[in-house]
């Protein structure tokens, strides 16, 4: 057992962080937490303990130069200690990620999101690759929307390839659209959260905002547009290549993806695998890796997807 004596003249809320948070930092850091007044105490392996004394110093530290750190900051440094690279804590809180939307605030709540945002802004096309809950698909509307009302582009074009999962599409009520709505809903639900129900009808019915399966993309060529294939796992590789030919000049393309879930009927001819082997070395474009420790969601859905990714690793 070791303990860290927090500095009684620190007047920061970091001890309330702490306990909000101790099953988080006792995953990251593989020890048992306590606080006890202003005594951290904690138990475990004796290179967890010294990792985390070292990661308390940069905390302590922080708190100390700056005044109070919320929760994202101590989200974002546990990611970084989760992806090895702890000593950067202190250059990358200082250099926040910030994107206003209709009055409100979307910041990276781990390095490798903020990773994914940066690469955005820097590239013509970005792949996002992570399992579910990584904000890969809410992150990347938010750059839409930001290159938008930034008036970088002019329009957005978001797409997902519909691959039919139980329910065939001809047997769905409604038109072609409403059959397809129900594939979208997860791009509908970021915009009305970011921009609200009425600006997202609007802007769709001005044809700023375009959503269509990915099939419509055959044989355009789009340009001053921020584009957005989500789902790209669920492509098959000449699908994949036909959408990485649609785009103009002045036009930046995301693509997200989780290979964990793939619907075809042969994930192996997913187009996601030859895509990431063969443009990976490409001047422009940037591949970003998420994975379980950027999950943001509730806290039991890492444990789901270790699981998983457990019960996967016996079947092998």
């Amino acid at each position: 057992m070791d303990e860290i004596i927090y500095p009684e003249n620190l007047k920061t809320n970091l001890l309330d962080l702490i306990h909000n948070n101790t099953a988080r930092m006792e995953d990251s850091f593989g020890i048992s937490l306590a606080l006890r007044g202003n005594k951290i105490m904690f138990d475990g392996h004796t290179q967890n303990q010294k990792k985390f004394k070292q990661y308390m110093n940069h905390i302590l530290k922080l708190s100390a130069e700056k005044g109070e750190l919320n929760a994202t900051d101590l989200e974002m440094s546990l990611s970084m200690v989760d992806a090895d690279k702890m000593e950067a804590i202190p250059q990358e809180l200082e250099k926040k990620i910030k994107i206003i939307i209709n009055g409100k605030e979307v910041s990276p709540k781990t390095f490798n999101q903020k990773a994914y945002l940066r690469a955005i802004l820097d590239n013509d096309v970005v792949f996002g690759i992570g399992p579910a809950g990584t904000g890969k698909t809410f992150l990347a509307i938010t750059m839409a929307l930001h290159h938008l009302l930034s008036k970088k582009v002019d329009r957005i074009v978001l797409t997902r390839p519909v691959v039919e999962a139980g329910e065939k599409l001809g047997f769905l009520p409604g038109d072609i659209q409403q059959k397809v709505n129900p594939y979208f809903r997860p791009i509908y639900d970021a915009l009305y959260h970011l921009i609200g129900f009425e600006r997202t009808a609007e802007l769709i019915e001005k044809e700023i905002i375009e959503i269509a399966p990915l099939a419509y993309m055959r044989g355009r060529t789009i340009d001053n547009a921020f584009i957005l294939l989500d789902e790209g796992q669920n492509t098959l590789n000449s699908q994949m290549k036909m959408f990485l030919t649609r785009f103009g000049q002045n036009s930046k393309v995301v693509i997200t993806a989780d290979i964990s879930q793939i619907d075809l009927p042969e994930p192996k001819k997913s187009g996601i695998f030859r895509a990431l082997k063969i443009l990976k070395n490409i001047r422009g474009i940037k591949i970003i890796t998420l994975t379980k420790h950027d999950v943001v969601r509730h806290v039991l859905v890492q444990k789901i997807i270790d699981a998983y990714e457990a019960s996967e690793g016996e079947k092998k």
